[in-house]
């Protein structure tokens, strides 16, 4: 049976809606198929085609949603982040190889500037708000080579992201057919998704997390996707009452900003008909998961993923199965073992270590990088195996709990902290509403452990205080030597908190003896 993300599509044609936006109609699943098929001609007549290279730089929205689903049946797609500088976009589309730029039809920004530079083709888009939400035409363009019009095969590849380079450069991440296919359909069936569903997407459409847990496994499930403009706590609960969705997919900052301003949206809350909340990305500190129960009235459904997957790993099942706090849920999807963290062999399920996949969803490898696939790839049991670079174990319901990224493990003079098991114990502090804690250089012990805190409106919370409180639930050593009070955490572009590097960006020297 064919594994292309067209074959997501096709099984949906007579259902009613596919993609909308707030405040605009909704297409159809036909509408969406001949968008593709105009979407393909239009591409080929340019010169672009099977191999190549697109990279998308689109607001987040409706037409970034479908271009996605509809080039990618025709060629590679690399969606950027609209938010990058002109360097920014000089390396990315360099590093991509990307034979055309495709921008709205508007926009003279960098990525336009960087494109002209590298002699890159700059396509166009223009799409009507009149018109159902993810329609779109490209716009006339001359020639710029002769196009490959065959359909892609399972092996080609639909997608390229790069990961996040918080500790080097960024490697690049080749996703194929199969690998998108794969992955839609494992959190479609995690989900149980059907026609009945619609998600409120929020999420960053240059992710993978937006991309395949949003768009593909709604699309591929023939489930309704209204897509917002992007993230925004004042509007989200608008949103809710407009679109009534069933579901909605994000990362813990967002989940702790929507709890922050639940309270004053009760009545809408009561009314919405949200079966379940989704969370990923980011582990999903225990008392926030709770506090989402609590307020919503609806399971939390806390997984597991990352780009080098096609997103999931693992996640929570649905009721009636047990969902656990804080932890990231049963495998869905790939096969999820533990292995040693220095030999390439598999080990108990229920011993720390680091945990490997393998399946149809993972990436075969890094492009042109030998030196991190040989790193991050070893054969066992007659499976080749990717290092997450997360540490691990499985408890005796197969249910796993991570202790943090290898990484991020706090070494305090021999000492390892998690800075996971931290934040849950500084988020379970009544004044505390968003917690992070993160390695800081220490003179004598090499390292010691910090903590970046958001506090409750009006609380009046001290240091010392802050520290009594973690002492009062965990060893002396996992007390953070440094509190930090902040408006707000420093987040990435998808709004995931990046430890990695914090001390410097909060400019925190050293611990003194």
């Amino acid at each position: 049976m064919p594994q292309l993300i067209a074959d997501l599509i096709t099984p949906h044609e007579d259902t009613a809606n596919s993609i909308g936006a707030p405040g605009r109609s909704w297409l159809s699943y036909r509408g969406l198929r001949e968008l593709s098929s105009r979407i393909a001609e239009a591409l080929h007549q340019i010169g672009v085609g099977r191999g190549d290279r697109v990279a998308i730089v689109l607001p987040n929205g409706p037409e970034m949603a479908t271009a996605f689903i509809t080039i990618s049946q025709v060629t590679t797609t690399a969606p950027l982040n609209p938010a990058y500088t002109q360097e920014e976009y000089a390396f990315y589309l360099k590093d991509l190889n990307a034979k055309v730029l495709l921008v709205d039809e508007k926009e003279d920004g960098p990525a336009v500037y960087a494109a002209q530079e590298l002699g890159i083709g700059i396509l166009r888009i223009a799409h009507d708000v009149s018109e159902p939400a993810g329609e779109f035409s490209i716009l006339p363009s001359d020639p710029i080579g002769i196009a490959d019009t065959s359909s892609p095969n399972e092996d080609d590849v639909a997608l390229i992201l790069h990961t996040s380079g918080t500790t080097s450069r960024p490697k690049i991440v080749p996703l194929t057919q199969a690998n998108i296919y794969a992955s839609a359909r494992n959190v479609a069936s995690s989900l149980e998704l059907n026609s009945d569903d619609c998600c409120l997407s929020i999420m960053p459409l240059f992710h993978i997390h937006g991309l395949i847990a949003a768009v593909a496994a709604s699309v591929g499930s023939g489930a309704q996707i209204s897509c917002t403009n992007g993230f925004n706590a004042l509007t989200f609960f608008s949103h809710v009452a407009e679109v009534k969705p069933t579901w909605y997919t994000a990362v813990p900052t967002m989940h702790q900003a929507i709890l922050a301003r639940s309270k004053r949206n009760q009545s809408i809350i009561e009314n919405s008909r949200l079966r379940f909340l989704r969370s990923s990305s980011a582990s999903l500190p225990a008392p926030v998961m709770e506090e989402l129960v609590e307020t919503f009235g609806a399971p939390v459904i806390e997984a597991y993923g990352m780009t080098e997957a096609a997103h999931q790993m693992c996640c929570n099942p649905l009721p009636p199965r047990l969902q656990k706090p804080g932890s990231v849920g049963i495998p869905a999807g790939p096969d999820v073992r533990i292995a040693d963290e220095v030999e390439d062999i598999l080990i108990a399920s229920n011993e720390i270590g680091e945990i490997v996949i393998s399946g149809t969803n993972v990436t075969l490898g890094y492009e042109s990088n030998p030196k991190a696939n040989s790193e991050n790839f070893f054969e066992a049991d007659g499976k080749q195996w990717f290092r997450t670079g997360d540490q691990g174990s499985f408890d005796q319901e197969n249910y796993l709990w991570l202790t943090g990224r290898l990484k991020e493990i706090i070494n305090r003079g021999g000492e390892k902290i998690s800075p996971l098991e931290v934040d849950a114990v500084l988020l379970s502090h009544p004044d505390i509403v968003q917690a992070v804690c993160f390695v800081v250089p220490h003179e004598k012990l090499g390292e010691d452990i910090a903590a970046a805190v958001v506090l409750a409106e009006g609380a009046m919370v001290k240091e010392k205080d802050i520290q009594d409180f973690v002492g009062f639930h965990v060893a002396k050593f996992k007390v953070p030597a440094i509190v930090i009070v902040l408006d707000e955490i420093p987040k990435g572009a998808t709004g995931k908190v990046q430890r990695i590097g914090l001390a410097e960006k909060l400019g925190i020297a050293k611990v003194q003896i």
